[in-house]
């Protein structure tokens, strides 16, 4: 626990990742943990069936509730708002035996994908200081990726979770929809984003994925899923799509995305010995406009409503975003740039019925291709993390990972080591649904065959 609390003391300066710490009272509970199991007591709450993580540091999001921490998503108007509970899944970390070590950053509303927001500042990218960690859960990913942390919750409603371990060279897990709660976090979603809306792992060796995610979802989430099964590589059949078919609002995936791609599709047919088969979805064309639809179909409060930051839905009331875009021209607003701009272009979204039909029938494709015993390689991004205040110039790219929240599959992101530029690269690993325990074997293959997470500061690819 020192060494984990001495390197966020080191990096956490340069990265602002670590928003929130506990550092004094984690190092308290390690030492009343050591002092139990140096008596050589018999106690019931550390068998290993029952606390397999004793002793484990781990961080969160922001945006998840932890006794006695701030849980304001980024929000100005709750930045002095203190949790006196925790959210379902720091409290089944917890019983397993891990440590909280603190909060980490997101952006506003946990709906962006760069980690900044004016409570907390922004974070920077481990990798390179001027790019960006992804969003929304990318203080997570990016302390993870520092050695800060050793294992970290996350959620994701349209990659909160894949971006951030893509752009920070680590592994993230988005569990099929409803296998892990999502209690007790800010937002909390209703009617139908509760579907679209998952709680996950994330972690730097694709061994700690399984462990993670049966403690996280439980015994009613685990009796749905077949995370103790053997998985015959060899007997899968590996689907690979280079990009989403030319969405023209979208940026075209980097070549050297495609290259690392194309290497773990050969390398399972070659190495492995997996039927591969390159094929073209051709309703991924259509991903942005299918998962707007289907966000914008769910009675769930407005974004501008969100923005006012209260829980009960009869105390929300829409701010202003025209105001406060003009209060942003100068200087005076509490809100972000992109929330702002969320909050005016929802006004403009609506629910386009042939999207949602594409919706039916994408997932029906999908999950008739990969039946139980196939995977889809598919990109987590079309680039490579971005400078700071990029993503405002390529908004949509999140569309490589949204369209899989509205499909309700497992997707685990993998690293694959860095590029060119000296930036993670990685792929996307889809399963259908209930089929986590395919795309996590398979993660911990391509971590067996390519290396998996790369400390920053180092060139090894």
């Amino acid at each position: 626990m020192r060494a984990f609390v001495d390197r966020n003391r080191e990096v956490n300066p340069i990265l602002n990742a670590v928003i929130a710490e506990r550092f004094d009272a984690a190092i308290q509970e390690a030492e009343m943990v050591d002092a139990i199991l140096d008596a050589g007591e018999t106690d019931q709450r550390y068998t290993q069936e029952k606390a397999p993580f004793l002793g484990v540091p781990f961080t969160a999001k922001e945006a998840f509730a932890m006794i006695g921490m701030p849980n304001s998503a980024g929000l100005w108007d709750r930045r002095d708002l203190i949790s006196n509970t925790d959210a379902d899944a720091v409290q089944r970390l917890r019983e397993a035996g891990a440590i909280p070590i603190g909060l980490t950053n997101c952006s506003e509303l946990c709906m962006w994908w760069e980690s900044s927001n004016v409570v907390y500042g922004r974070t920077n990218n481990a990798y390179d200081q001027t790019r960006i960690v992804g969003g929304s859960s990318g203080g997570e990913g990016c302390i993870l990726s520092a050695a800060g942390s050793v294992v970290g919750i996350g959620s994701d409603v349209g990659g909160s979770i894949r971006m951030p371990a893509f752009f920070n060279g680590i592994f993230g897990h988005k569990p099929t929809s409803g296998i892990v709660s999502n209690g007790g976090q800010f937002p909390q979603a209703t009617d139908k984003m509760v579907h679209f809306l998952v709680t996950g792992p994330m972690c730097r060796y694709a061994a700690d994925l399984v462990p993670m995610l049966k403690v996280m979802a439980g015994p009613s989430g685990l009796s749905r899923l077949q995370l103790d099964s053997k998985v015959d590589l060899k007997s899968l059949t590996i689907y690979t799509m280079e990009d989403d078919g030319g969405c023209p609002v979208v940026s075209p995936v980097h070549p050297e995305i495609k290259a690392a791609q194309k290497r773990v599709a050969d390398y399972f047919e070659n190495e492995i010995g997996c039927t591969v088969k390159r094929v073209n979805l051709k309703l991924m064309k259509y991903s942005l406009q299918i998962w707007s639809a289907m966000m914008a179909s769910s009675d769930s409060p407005s974004f501008a409503q969100e923005l006012s930051g209260y829980m009960l839905p009869e105390e929300r009331r829409p701010v202003s975003c025209t105001l406060e875009l003009f209060k942003w021209l100068m200087c005076s607003s509490s809100h972000t740039l992109p929330a702002i701009g969320l909050g005016l272009m929802e006004n403009l979204a609506l629910v386009d019925e042939k999207a949602i039909a594409m919706c039916a029938s994408l997932k029906n494709e999908l999950s008739d291709m990969l039946g139980n015993n196939g995977v889809l390689l598919y990109p987590p991004h079309p680039l490579p993390a971005v400078y700071h205040n990029q993503p405002l110039f390529v908004m949509y790219n999140f569309a490589y990972t949204a369209i899989f929240n509205v499909l309700g599959v497992p997707v685990t992101q993998c690293p694959l080591g860095v590029g060119g530029e000296g930036l993670p690269i990685g792929v996307q690993v889809v399963g259908a649904q209930h089929n986590d325990h395919l795309t996590l074997a398979v993660a911990a293959e391509i971590e067996r065959g390519f290396g998996g997470w790369v400390q920053p500061g180092t060139s090894g690819h």
